[in-house]
């Protein structure tokens, strides 16, 4: 095809200021922030900051912030496929081999192995947390949003308001 319209644009109407000033979208925006590595030998861990904000009328809270673990990730996922009907994605590895004692070098404490697994970690939530069937159920708004996860929670679907 060649000639004028060949590349003729899709007319596009101007965007009014209401456009631009109106609320967005729904949206839900989640990070995996702020390792911080706790304790000394066996009882060594690290933990991440996980930063949701959202306008969905799902959730009650539009803000929040937590610490969660890789094993307490482990428990939304162990959960989510227990209770609901979603394909859930895997998890970051758990890394065994930086896990094997007399190592020259910090292990699974190491600052690349926690970036790499801090991402892992957000690709993780955000892909599980973006699914509509997902966002229903009690075991996401536990993780997301309290400070501490009740693991003799009841399971089930939230309900809007």
């Amino acid at each position: 095809m060649s000639g004028a319209g060949a590349t003729a644009r899709i007319s596009s109407k101007p965007q009014t200021l209401e456009d631009a000033y109106s609320p967005p979208a729904n949206f839900l925006e989640i990070d995996v922030t702020n390792a911080e590595t706790h304790g000394i030998g066996k009882k060594r861990y690290t933990d991440y900051e996980v930063r949701m904000r959202t306008n969905l009328p799902i959730f009650r809270v539009k803000e929040s912030s937590v610490r969660r673990r890789y094993s307490e990730f482990e428990w939304l996922r162990v959960e989510l496929e227990r209770d609901s009907k979603i394909v859930v994605p895997p998890l970051p590895g758990k890394a065994l081999s930086k896990q094997l004692p007399f190592r020259n070098d910090d292990g699974i404490f190491e600052d690349d192995f926690v970036e790499e697994r801090r991402k892992g970690l957000e690709q993780f939530i955000n892909k599980v947390a973006g699914h509509p069937l997902a966002q229903n159920e009690k075991c996401l708004h536990i993780f997301l949003q309290e400070p501490i996860i009740d693991r003799n929670y009841v399971p089930g679907k939230i309900r809007q308001v």
